[in-house]
This record gives structure tokens, sequence and C-alpha cells, in this order.
């Protein structure tokens, strides 16, 4: 009997190409979009498309129907909600920079939907991202880097389970981006040629700071002072929210020379600045570590980390602390590590593992 297998489907080419390939590989395929989109109006809807507007559902049951798989749609509504959208703002409330992606695939697209595909009688799910998943000698499973390095999208990923990597199939992960369209425009898909969609699905027009406002209501940060790290008073911000580390464009201070966000200071409302180099540093903690390809950290380990998702990455060696938190010191300083952000680790083409940044 064949196994079965649900494809998370956005109405991309990524994912519709996924479940054509595992269809390919004999898999008997069923195809879902997950609603995670709050209650808006329906022209609302329509316009933010991205991955999960009514265009989405759209896409995603005329590839169903091309490839004559089951198709459902599955409402994530609450999950989504409180895990992503929640926590987004939460985040930005206490001067971090969250990442929804990671939180969204941790605990919506896996931990929600394989719940929720296993209790239909499935095997496996399965997605359309860029990576790879392999067992390791060791027994454990970890992602891999995709063929191509343009596309890797591993480092949204580092925080899976290994009971979530157990039942997890990437099959895109094999080949370049030119491939996949290649392959869908051969296959007579009708999103063979959709652009990709660039932003944070839930804020389709970039504007963070309006959507933590609606979201937020009165708990909404305050404008407050900008200040040196002296606690010299420069001027006056728009709210916490506002910013992130590193940030230089939107500051508005008549400074002479080029001035940065390098702190972000909730308790007393104060975004502090300073030089460019104030913001590189070599000792980046972090908390909440997912280990992936080992099971813990026993001793000091040299691996390559990276500190945003479009880092390419620098050597560093990961000392544990007593508290479980995880110290890494570089070899080079890296700029402007963001708390909130995700520290990945990486040893050869494998994710070791990755946590949040807390200074």
């Amino acid at each position: 009997m064949n196994k079965k297998v649900v494809v998370g489907m956005s109405g991309g080419v990524d994912s519709s190409v996924a479940a054509w390939l595992l269809k390919e590989q004999g898999y008997d395929v069923i195809g879902v979009t997950m609603q995670i989109w709050q209650d808006e109006e329906q022209q609302q809807l329509e316009e933010n498309g991205g991955c999960c507007g009514l265009s989405a559902v759209d896409d995603a049951r005329r590839v169903a129907e091309k490839l004559d798989i089951p198709y459902y749609v599955m409402n994530f509504k609450q999950e989504f909600k409180c895990h992503v959208m929640d926590y987004f703002v939460e985040e930005y409330l206490q001067g971090h920079t969250p990442n929804p992606c990671i939180a969204c695939n941790r605990y919506v697209k896996w931990e929600a939907l394989l719940k929720r595909s296993l209790e239909i009688g499935a095997d496996y799910i399965a997605t359309g991202h860029y990576a790879r998943i392999d067992k390791l000698p060791n027994g454990r499973f970890a992602i891999r880097n995709s063929v191509t390095a343009a596309k890797d999208q591993t480092y949204a990923l580092y925080n899976l389970t290994q009971e979530q990597l157990a039942h997890t199939l990437m099959p895109v992960g094999e080949f370049p981006k030119d491939e996949i369209r290649r392959m869908a425009e051969a296959a007579g898909l009708p999103v063979a040629h959709k652009p990709d969609s660039q932003e944070i699905c839930f804020v389709p027009d970039n504007d963070y700071a309006s959507f933590i406002e609606r979201q937020a209501g009165e708990r909404v940060p305050r404008p407050g002072n900008f200040v040196t790290k002296e606690g010299k008073v420069l001027g006056q911000h728009k709210g916490i929210t506002h910013y992130t580390i590193g940030q230089r464009r939107g500051l508005n201070l008549p400074m002479g020379n080029r001035v940065f966000v390098t702190q972000i200071r909730p308790d007393t409302n104060e975004v502090v600045i300073g030089e460019n180099e104030d913001i590189f540093t070599s000792e980046v903690l972090c908390d909440r570590v997912n280990y992936m390809a080992v099971e813990d950290l026993t001793e000091p380990r040299r691996v390559l980390a990276k500190i945003r998702y479009n880092h390419r990455g620098d050597y560093c060696t990961l000392h544990k602390q007593p508290d479980g938190r995880v110290l890494c010191v570089f070899e080079e300083k890296v700029r402007a590590a963001t708390p909130g952000q995700a520290v990945v680790f990486y040893e050869g083409e494998y994710v070791l593992g990755g946590g949040t940044i807390v200074k």
C-alpha cells in the first residue's frame, strides 16, 4: 500500500511541484492549504494574496485538479494568531525583532498540520521548502542545505523536532529554482510562472509598526528619547516598535555623521544610538536552544553560525552555559546581532541546532 502524504500547498510553484514530484514517486498525495488569515473583509483577503489569501486557495485548487489529487482547506486561524501574530507583537513590545516564519514553521506548518495529518491517516507531511532531511549515522534526523545556496531555507527550519522531521518530506530541496519552474511548466501546472511571495504574509504592506499599533491597542509604546550609551539625550523617537538593531534610515537625527541603533531599552523607552563599530560583537548569547543533529552540547564545539536569514555565516565556538543557554564566541566580529532573531549552527551541510538571540 502506498504511503500517504499531506502536502502543504500555498498556491506557489514550489509546493505545487512538491506535490507533483511526490505523486510521480508513487505516494498517495493529498493537497491541503492552511487557512491562517484572520477574519478580514473579502476584498482585503483578495488584495493580500501571499501564502495565506484567497488567491492561494484558488491556485492550489487548480493545481490539485491538474494533478488529480484530493484537496482540502484546513482552518488553522487560532494556532496562527496565537503562535505567530501574537508572538510577533509581544516580541516587538519587548524591544526584540522577531522571526515569524520560524514560529509559523515550528508551531503551525509542522506541529498543527502534522498532528491533523496523522489523525487522518497520513504517514508524512511535505512542503516546498528548499532544504533536505537526512537520517544521520547517530540515528538523529537533521535538516541539510538544499542543492542551491541561492534559495536555501534551512535557517528558518532549525527549530523542528525529531518527531516532526521523521514525518516530513522536502522533495524540492534536491533541485535549483529554475529547474523547479521547468518541471512545473512541463507538468502543465498553472502556477509555473507565479512570482515568489516576499513579505511577511500578515503584514503585506511591510508596515510593521502600524500593524503592531492596531494589534496592541493601549499597549503601543509611546515616543521616547534617543540617547547615547552614556545617556545623553539626542532627540525623540516615534516608539520602540519602529526600530531594530543596526538601523540607520529613518532616525532623523542631525548628527553630521552616520549613526545606528545599537540597543533598544523597553524598560526606559529609550533607543540607544551609536557608531557603526558599536554594533559589532564577538559574543552572542542565545536561549530556547533546539538541538537537531546532536542530542545535546557536551563540550565546546566549533560551527558555522548564521545570525540572520541572509547572513553568509561566520565561524564561532559554542559554549553551553549552566542555565542551558549557549554562548557563541565568534572568530571575527559579527554585525548587528539582534535580540529576537535566530542564530543557527551548521556543521558541514547539516543544521546542528539553533536558538533565539538574547544579546
